[in-house]
């Protein structure tokens, strides 16, 4: 899942896409009625890949308390962030239990449901892993494969710096 795009901007209701940078601003579209709009930058902007949650460990990032939402959730919505201050601290304790009660106040659970519901409902919220860590990871090809692949790519290097380039003459100084 990537969060990089999806940002919040102070002084504004709900969560953007950027779009595309302009001269003096940031182009953004809402997520809520896809609206185009300037972001400029005196507007103070957070992308969500960028904010975490303060926890009695290590603080969390964002992402992974959408993971443990929608794990719990079974991919639905979550509760209505306008519901009363003992709801949300009870359905926000159950999903991430170990976080710091005096330092993530309600308003701020407010946010994280909302903004879990909102890309929820765009279809925002991708869980599985990239690519490249899969890769890294589960790597079953044989040693021998490898050696061979860096082999060849090795003669094709040897080849090339073999044969030197032509120059071209210079040119003498006329005053």
């Amino acid at each position: 899942m990537d969060l990089t795009k999806i940002v919040s901007i102070s002084g504004k209701s709900g969560l953007f896409k950027v779009v595309s940078q302009g001269k003096n601003a940031v182009i953004v579209e809402s997520l809520a009625d896809q609206k185009r709009i300037p972001a400029f930058g005196h507007e103070k902007m957070s992308s969500l890949e960028e904010i975490s949650v303060f926890t009695t460990g290590e603080d969390r990032q964002l992402k992974e308390v959408f993971k443990a939402f929608n794990e719990k959730l079974e991919g639905k919505a979550g509760i209505d962030p306008k519901a009363d201050n003992a709801a949300l601290l009870k359905f926000f304790k159950e999903m991430i239990p170990d976080f710091d009660e005096e330092r993530v106040y309600v308003s701020d659970i407010r946010k994280m449901v909302s903004w879990y519901n909102t890309l929820q409902a765009q279809n925002l919220l991708d869980f599985t892993e990239p690519e490249e860590e899969k890769a890294g990871e589960a790597n079953t090809e044989p040693a021998e494969v490898k050696a061979e692949e860096v082999s060849e790519v090795k003669t094709e290097e040897t080849a090339t710096a073999a044969k030197p380039e032509k120059k071209a003459p210079k040119k003498k100084k006329t005053e």
